[in-house]
């Protein structure tokens, strides 16, 4: 029997909590009844600095429930470091580490089939969703367009998944050896290269309490995910930059032309050549280095990716 954790990053989440941990207990348990997760196996709550009394429960239940285990974070450092806090917490004790969100919308019953992928061999098994009708329009299509944008520009992401998946406690070990600081889980995964699996699910609606990733932090996380793995718009700057210079010099001789043929006003020509040519497109090539920039100046500092205030086991 394998020991298997389930980690749950939480922030803000009092109002779907009760309910989660009563069905998780529910499944674990059954888990454990059939022989496919050890006695020892636990569900993992990580506190990602919750203003709410998220925390408090987590005790709570902890208190009551042999299976619940949290690690309480010192401040809120966001999804990606909490989830990377459970997981290396999770391979000082686990045979596998499941990573799943806390308001319910993985599909749990699928838990034994990660289990049994890993028990055949699979180092990592990733869950996928077979399709995505509880999506908005926008985000339907604004996701197959991301999943796109980062193929073109060689990022090899696994299509439709999220940060449902198990890693075995190897894989851990493997991804405990990643150290940057932008941290972009589902891209630094499929880099580890050991074999993995798929599981199939449906995603279900949100059992209670708000996304805690409303459009702004969506458009971040997506350009977090492209210049952390890729340097191809440093590329595209540089073509832009030879285009733009094509262009500019087709406009600097129709500029002289209407100069000389005296169809342009005194200055015009001064104005126009220097708008075309030191104008958005500076100020866009700019932003993009700066990003890239702003991350050297990230990594570089070192500091660490999370501090774990308290550990319930």
């Amino acid at each position: 029997m394998s020991i298997v954790y389930f980690v749950i990053p939480c922030y803000n989440e009092e109002q779907v909590l009760p309910e989660t941990v009563k069905r998780l207990t529910v499944k674990l348990g059954s888990m454990i009844e059939s022989g496919i997760a050890s006695p020892e196996s636990h569900m993992l709550f990580v506190d990602d600095g919750s203003r709410d009394k998220t925390w408090e429960l987590i005790e709570g239940y902890h208190r009551e429930n042999p299976l619940v285990g949290g690690v309480k974070l010192a401040h809120n450092r966001g999804h990606q470091n909490a989830l990377l806090a459970g997981l290396m917490t999770a391979r000082k004790y686990a045979d596998c580490a499941i990573s799943l969100d806390a308001d319910l919308q993985d599909d749990i019953e699928v838990l034994d089939q990660f289990v049994r992928q890993f028990q055949d061999g699979c180092d990592v098994v990733y869950g996928v969703r077979s399709k995505r009708e509880t999506d908005t329009f926008f985000k339907r299509n604004t996701a197959l367009a991301f999943y796109r944008v980062m193929k073109t520009l060689g990022v090899d992401l696994v299509y439709n998944h999220a940060d449902y998946r198990l890693m075995s406690r190897r894989a851990l070990d493997a991804l405990a050896d990643y150290r940057e600081t932008n941290l972009f889980l589902r891209g630094i995964v499929p880099l580890i290269g050991f074999r993995s699996g798929t599981v199939t699910y449906e995603r279900h609606e949100r059992f209670a309490g708000k996304s805690k990733y409303p459009l702004k932090k969506m458009i971040s996380f997506a350009l977090d995910g492209i210049t952390s793995f890729s340097v191809k718009p440093l590329k595209i700057i540089a073509n832009l930059g030879v285009l733009v210079s094509v262009l500019s010099i087709l406009g600097l001789l129709y500029a002289l032309i209407s100069y000389f043929t005296g169809n342009a006003v005194a200055g015009w020509t001064a104005i126009v050549c220097s708008i075309w040519l030191l104008g958005g497109i500076q100020l866009l090539c700019i932003g993009v280095l700066g990003g890239y920039i702003g991350k050297i100046y990230n990594e570089v500092k070192d500091r660490p990716r999370y501090l774990i205030e308290e550990e319930l086991r």
